[in-house]
């Protein structure tokens, strides 16, 4: 039962990963597709070299389903645990599929029926089940012609509220990807990018997990250069960008750096017509989600860098072991203004499919 504290949080969480296993999506698929699993027993191999180093590896402990399902496999263990316990008005499921037919670098039919059973498993047992949860769009990431056929397909949902793209070995600003932006434009999803395996070193690893989990901000941050010195903001004007699980302390750094190079060398991107920090403070928000241990401080000065504190979104990234609780992972004693925009307003914003705000307060 959540307090009457939790109660009054209405935290818009912009991470959760609900997990489906390919059994779970026998339903949703048609022959041949089926047959491939059922049959011929396929399943693409893990590919990551290393475990986290925590005692239930990716997940948390205690996250686990009581009777040995995966973590986040179960809506009412995940309601108990994550949205009443915490006092979610909105969560933004980012799903759990591993590996994910998005992270598939050949045979798209088979990642497209893969996409689809996961868009409807999702939408059956996860988005008409609870009122609180929205869903992301799942897609065949390598070829934009059969991942617009599925946003257009199932973008209209008023329950999908973006298209999720992994950050992997190829760059999204490249024109080729476009018609998927044109698609989620046109069905007024926004764009969310999460981190594939490996996001670091165009499809290679490091050496060790700590040096994987270090550079994740590195991976997001070339995504973001290459999405906005493409131009893809300036043809599309109404799209945004959420960046997931990379955090955003690395935000003013970046900003400050696309501003200069801009200035030295803008004459190779005349379609630019904004400074880049202005494209990222229009079309680009960030989630809390792995955030560093700050001080109040610290936080502040880092807001006063990005010149805005509408760029931060909080995310809990259920059930992964580095999850991060609403009530611990901020610095105390914020203004009461800002964390209702970290917590929900920002979001809100963002995401134009979610519905206004509750009377209540923080």
């Amino acid at each position: 039962m959540a307090t009457e504290k939790q109660s009054k949080l209405n935290l818009i969480d912009t991470d959760i990963h609900e997990r489906v296993l390919y059994e779970d999506l026998l339903k949703y698929l048609d022959n041949p597709w089926k047959k491939y699993i059922t049959d011929c027993r396929w399943i693409q191999e893990k590919h990551m070299p290393y475990v986290q180093p925590a005692i239930a590896g990716v997940d948390r402990a205690d996250a686990r389903i009581p009777d040995g399902r995966p973590a986040g496999s179960d809506l009412d263990f995940m309601r108990e645990q994550l949205l009443d316990a915490c006092g979610h008005e909105i969560g933004i499921l980012t799903g759990a599929l591993d590996p994910s037919p998005s992270s598939m670098h050949g045979w798209f039919e088979m990642a497209a029926a893969l996409a689809s059973a996961y868009n409807d498993w999702q939408i059956e047992n996860w988005l008409e089940r609870d009122e609180r949860l929205y869903g992301s769009v799942h897609i065949a990431a390598g070829d934009p012609q059969v991942a617009v056929r599925e946003i257009e397909r199932i973008g209209s949902h008023p329950k999908m509220v973006q298209v999720l793209l992994p950050i992997d070995d190829f760059m999204w600003g490249d024109p080729y990807y476009h018609p998927i932006f044109e698609a989620a434009e046109r069905n007024q999803l926004m764009i969310g990018m999460h981190h594939n395996e490996p996001p670091i070193y165009f499809g290679k690893w490091p050496r060790y997990f700590i040096e994987w989990h270090t550079l994740i901000p590195a991976a997001h941050m070339m995504q973001v250069t290459n999405m906005v010195f493409n131009g893809v903001f300036e043809k599309y004007p109404q799209l945004k960008l959420m960046m997931i699980e990379g955090g955003f302390t690395h935000v003013p750094h970046l900003m400050r750096k696309m501003d200069q190079q801009y200035k030295d060398l803008r004459h190779e991107v005349p379609w630019i017509k904004r400074m880049p920090s202005d494209i990222i403070k229009e079309h680009i928000r960030f989630t809390t989600q792995p955030l560093e241990e700050l001080s109040k401080k610290e936080f502040l000065q880092l807001i006063d860098q990005m010149g805005t504190d509408e760029l931060i979104c909080f995310s809990t990234d259920y059930p992964h072991w580095d999850y991060d609780s609403p009530f611990e992972a901020l610095p105390p004693n914020l203004d009461e203004g800002l964390k209702r925009k970290l917590f929900s307003d920002n979001a809100r914003a963002f995401y134009p499919k979610l519905p206004q705000a509750r009377k209540e307060s923080v």
